[in-house]
């Protein structure tokens, strides 16, 4: 979430691993031969490329890819509700964007989701349909979109302690919902973090994501500055920080069609996170700042 965002987030506020299939058993031929056919061949697991620790195995921080891998761009989107944000959508306010989510799919663009563990539980069957497409990757923005590291932005705090219980709270409340297609990335609100908590994480093993272009669509209304501001700040590798939360984000969708056919004109590819992440094997240690 953009500091913009965080901080009108106040007053009107914003926006586990994968199923895997069994081995077959073996099963009897009904040839006259009677002989048994051959056990199937195991799966391949889905390996998920990841940062190797950081310093005394602290959490690794990833902002952008090569810039000499070509003209590859990962569009992430913060799917973001707090822990005490429900009775506001109890009331009718949308910190989901449905729509958001189907011009990706027809626009066939790979997307990585941080999605707050408190998302999850709000719309679990959005989290499930997004989980279930192979064009998307869901990844961890924490389950109450509280700061990791203060002051962040007035954002409340986790309690001292608490992170890595509140990160995997989140991942718990992926599972509950059905959620595929989970990777072991997390997002910090706000973006907020500090080297106690890149240590406190650290047992987690998850590799911390940032970004190194803010899109500005934080209560933005008119998607022209937004697509405008994507294409001026992209380059190879880059990772673009946009919402999916229609309350807070009302103008993502039509930037995201504005950005897409004139990047691809360009000749950039759209990926996921761990598509950048793979064959990057150190972490970066000055992540923009958001």
């Amino acid at each position: 979430m953009t500091p913009t965002l965080l901080a009108l987030a106040l007053g009107a506020t914003s926006c586990g691993g994968s199923s895997s299939a069994k081995e077959a058993p073996a099963t009897a031929s009904s040839s006259a031969g009677g002989t048994a056919s051959a056990p199937s061949a195991k799966p391949t697991p889905r390996v998920i490329p990841t940062l190797p620790p950081g310093p005394g195995g602290t959490t690794p921080v990833f902002s952008h890819g090569s810039r000499r891998a070509g003209k590859r761009v990962a569009l992430t989107f913060d799917a973001d509700m707090t822990a005490d944000q429900g009775p506001r959508a109890a009331r009718g306010e949308r910190f989901d964007n449905p729509a958001l989510i189907a011009t990706l799919r027809a626009l066939k663009v790979p997307a990585t989701v941080f999605m707050t563990g408190r998302w999850a539980e709000q719309y679990p069957a959005e989290a499930k349909s997004i989980g279930a497409d192979p064009q998307f990757e869901v990844a961890n923005h924490s389950y109450s979109h509280h700061a990791f590291a203060s002051p962040c932005y007035g954002l409340p705090a986790v309690p001292r302690g608490g992170a890595r219980a509140d990160v995997e709270k989140a991942f718990a409340a992926f599972r509950k919902a059905g959620v595929e297609h989970t990777v072991p990335y997390f997002r910090f609100p706000g973006g907020c973090h500090n080297p106690a908590v890149l240590k406190e994480l650290g047992p987690a093993k998850v590799t911390a994501v940032q970004w190194d272009v803010v899109s500005g669509d934080a209560f933005a209304k008119d998607p022209g500055p937004v697509a405008a501001e994507v294409l001026d700040k992209v380059r190879p590798g880059s990772v673009v920080v946009m919402h999916c939360t229609r309350s807070a984000a009302p103008a993502t969708e039509a930037a995201v069609k504005r950005i897409v056919p004139r990047l691809r004109a360009k000749g950039y590819e759209f990926v996921k996170v761990s598509d950048l992440l793979r064959g990057r094997t150190a972490p970066d240690e000055n992540p923009a700042p958001r």
